[in-house]
């Protein structure tokens, strides 16, 4: 502003005086021309200046920008910050409670450690009853394995395969003896061909003083009364009595060992409409088992550990 004050006023001097001087007015354009470069150099230093104010500006906006990149990121940061924080609340809340859980349970520890010596305990002597009951179960099906293998040896020689059949059943070994084989008709009577048979099976339950023989005897469902008996549960009684009064008597068998039973007509194999039914159902069914007191033993939880 100060430049263009200079330029007014040498116009003025020039125009107000028309008789100064020629060294005068080359003394007045000299200053004119330095004005004007001063003046041009003005301009130069305002665009420059202009462009370094655009320039701020524009960095001024960038940093703006920036700061408000910089707010929302510190916001969210902020809003992560009370997340954690209700976090750690919550975790210091369930750890004080899974202290006071573990104080309880220290409370209880010694009580609880008894108790579990108590049950290993209790564990130890029901682990021994068990493996006392599988031996004596490996033992039976031992003894029932060598009885059967024997029995099916010696029995079938010069006997037809539907008069004797031997089976392993569970814990027992049974022999099925057809009635005509044993008995004669409609009678309780044994015959020679019988007491040959109970021969080869008494020598076979002497040799096995562990086993008890149960002789069960099975009739038809044909009515009979005679003078020596009632029904078919006489006959079939009277039969197995026959049968174990022979082993006894006639095979020394230890009568001790010997239990007799009559199933009558029930219990069948076949159906009785028939005659090879009823053949079938007639038989006398011979038991060789273990010594039942043996097993009130095996049941008894106080002989585990003897």
């Amino acid at each position: 502003m100060q430049h263009y004050l200079l330029i007014f006023l040498a116009i003025g001097l020039i125009s107000s005086t028309s008789c100064v001087s020629k060294k005068k007015f080359l003394a007045v354009q000299d200053d004119l021309a330095k004005v004007q470069k001063d003046l041009g150099d003005c301009g130069v230093d305002l665009n420059r200046y202009m462009n370094q104010l655009e320039a701020c500006q524009q960095e001024k906006e960038r940093i703006s920008n920036s700061l408000q990149n910089e707010q929302g990121t510190l916001k969210l940061r902020e809003e992560q910050i009370n997340d954690l924080k209700e976090q750690i609340t919550d975790i210091r809340s369930q750890r004080d409670a899974q202290l006071q859980q573990v104080e309880g349970l220290t409370q209880l520890s010694q009580s609880a450690t008894k108790n579990i010596q108590e049950t290993l305990q209790q564990l130890e002597t029901k682990d021994r009853y068990i493996h006392l009951l599988q031996a004596a179960k490996n033992r039976t099906d031992s003894i029932n394995l060598a009885l059967a293998v024997n029995l099916k040896s010696v029995l079938p020689q010069g006997l037809d395969d539907d008069d004797v059949e031997v089976k392993v059943d569970k814990t027992v070994v049974f022999i099925n003896l057809s009635d005509k084989m044993l008995y004669k008709s409609g009678s309780a009577q044994i015959s020679d061909r019988a007491n040959e048979v109970l021969g080869k099976i008494a020598a076979i339950i002497k040799s096995r003083p562990e086993v008890e023989v149960m002789v069960e005897g099975y009739t038809d469902n044909v009515p009979i009364r005679n003078d020596c008996i009632t029904d078919n549960w006489d006959l079939s009684v009277k039969r197995a009595t026959s049968v174990v009064r022979a082993l006894q008597e006639s095979h020394d068998i230890d009568p001790n060992r010997l239990i007799a039973a009559g199933r009558g007509e029930w219990n069948t194999l076949a159906s009785n409409d028939t005659e090879d039914g009823r053949s079938t159902n007639r038989r006398t069914r011979i038991i060789i088992m273990p010594k039942l007191d043996q097993f009130y033993d095996l049941l008894n939880p106080s002989m585990a550990g003897e």
